[in-house]
């Protein structure tokens, strides 16, 4: 009996636990911009320098208005780099000026206009007007060329 009820408490726990209402990071503003992306970063290359190691990022020409390129891990494998749009989401990608700048932490970065901040390690936001995250961009790596694209 005392089983039955241990059992039945761990089942009705856990449905209360997975009701709680999750942030989907991958949600973006419907009003963004949506624009082609399709571009190449070669290991070999001075502009790559910065990503070699877990924690380095730099910015690209590609999207909106510019990509943010940052490494995660260093384990040569497509996991390893997130890219997201420069272009706040909060805007729509209807204001150029609403760019975000990674800031003096390297992990986070802050939009010019409505000031929302966020992670460049997954995009969320952190604080701010945003209520989205950080468009997102696919990777693949194949331990020589980064290819960023949507």
């Amino acid at each position: 009996m005392q089983k039955i009820f241990k059992i039945s408490f761990l089942i009705i726990l856990s449905l209360v636990l997975s009701c709680k209402k999750k942030k989907n990071p991958a949600i973006t503003n419907p009003n963004q911009v949506n624009t082609n992306v399709n571009v190449y970063i070669y290991k070999n290359t001075p502009e790559f320098f910065p990503l070699q190691v877990a924690g380095g990022w730099i910015y690209k020409a590609g999207g909106t208005s510019g990509l943010i390129v940052y490494r995660l891990a260093q384990n040569e494998t497509n996991g390893d780099f997130v890219v997201f749009e420069r272009n706040c989401p909060h805007e729509g990608g209807t204001n150029t000026n609403a760019i975000v700048y990674v800031q003096s932490d390297q992990i986070t970065a802050k939009d010019t206009v409505c000031k929302s901040k966020f992670y460049i390690t997954n995009g969320t936001v952190i604080t701010g007007p945003s209520a989205y995250p950080l468009k997102g961009y696919n990777t693949s790596y194949d331990g020589n060329v980064l290819h960023i694209y949507n």
